[in-house]
């Protein structure tokens, strides 16, 4: 027990790779903020993802195209600036590592020199390999994200379970290995069917880290504000609600509303 408690301490990449070789299930949650990030870390969370879905729930995007790398930047170093224990990872935003190795380098070392994040994530499969392996090589560790990949949803076309097919489920299998060998230390697989999701985490070295891809992935992400219910209008099959503070929340308004119209607050104990 004494052991696990220090290796959270200073959760790294070689820490996660222990908890895959050991079975133990690694966990993931999302933040965007100071506070948030500071009860995860607390927690003992392993690690925290400072994730474009910001333009869904705290922008107000349908997708998170429109996030820009500075918004990015701008988050990332408000989680890390709260985080003692858990690796820190940032997503870089739609085009800024598509474009080319070089464009992809300079913005993930602006991500980590400008933020003090621990990793970057980037998604796709075969056509980013070599970006991948190009910024790992100069010292950037790197998450991958296969299966549902939002900054393709243009192109999908809907949110639908992706891997369906034997095509496809043959590509995302495939897609894996190669991030795997160009570098990645960890893997995201999003909204594919249960049994690809374990086919892969048995054929990986590295993590497998499952939203919506099956018990057998090697740890579980969610995104925070889904988990806890803030998010009413969306209620994906792959998301537990832990709290419902959504309603939790509109009640402590109302409360504070209805005290001040009524004269009730504040007191005079609450006065100087």
């Amino acid at each position: 027990m004494t052991e696990k408690k220090e290796s959270l301490k200073h959760v790294t990449t070689k820490v996660l790779y222990a908890l895959k070789q050991k079975g133990e299930k690694i966990t993931m949650l999302t933040a965007y903020d100071f506070l948030t990030a500071k009860f995860l870390d607390a927690s003992g969370i392993e690690v925290i993802l400072v994730g474009d879905s910001l333009g869904n729930v705290i922008q107000g995007n349908e997708t998170t195209l429109p996030v820009s790398l500075e918004e990015m930047i701008y988050h990332t170093k408000i989680v890390k600036r709260a985080v003692k224990n858990a690796i820190v990872v940032a997503d870089m935003t739609f085009m800024s590592y598509q474009v080319g190795v070089k464009e992809a380098i300079t913005n993930c070392g602006r991500m980590m020199k400008e933020t003090g994040c621990d990793a970057v994530k980037m998604e796709g499969g075969d056509y980013i390999a070599e970006t991948v392996r190009r910024v790992v090589e100069i010292g950037i560790p790197v998450m991958g994200h296969l299966g549902l990949t939002p900054q393709s949803i243009n192109k999908f076309g809907s949110y639908k379970t992706r891997g369906t097919d034997k095509e496809e489920a043959e590509k995302i299998f495939k897609d894996s290995l190669l991030l795997e060998k160009s570098g990645c230390f960890a893997i995201v697989l999003e909204k594919i069917p249960a049994k690809l999701g374990t086919k892969i985490s048995r054929a990986l070295k590295i993590p497998t880290i499952g939203i919506g891809a099956g018990p057998d992935c090697d740890g579980q992400v969610l995104v925070t504000h889904d988990m806890l219910g803030l998010v009413e209008d969306f209620k994906p099959r792959f998301v537990r609600h832990y709290a419902n503070l959504a309603a939790e929340t509109k009640e402590a308004f109302k409360k504070y509303i209805k005290d001040v119209k009524e004269k009730k607050f504040p007191t005079k104990d609450e006065s100087y």
